[in-house]
């Protein structure tokens, strides 16, 4: 997996829980949280389909 992969699935992984958290709390700052995670999410699946369709493409056929 892609460097910039793993930190958008990090980032995905902390949204998630200040989401979480902030909605527990009552907060309505959880919807920031909740954009957040979603843009991260699909950052993390680009890079990783990215390389993976880089790794295929390196190989003859």
């Amino acid at each position: 997996m892609p460097r910039l992969g793993v930190y958008a699935l990090i980032v995905f992984v902390l949204a998630v829980a200040a989401a979480v958290i902030a909605f527990t709390q009552g907060s309505w700052l959880g919807i920031v949280w909740v954009l957040l995670a979603g843009l991260s999410s699909n950052m993390a699946w680009y890079y990783v389909k990215r390389a993976r369709d880089a790794r295929r493409d390196s190989v003859p056929s």
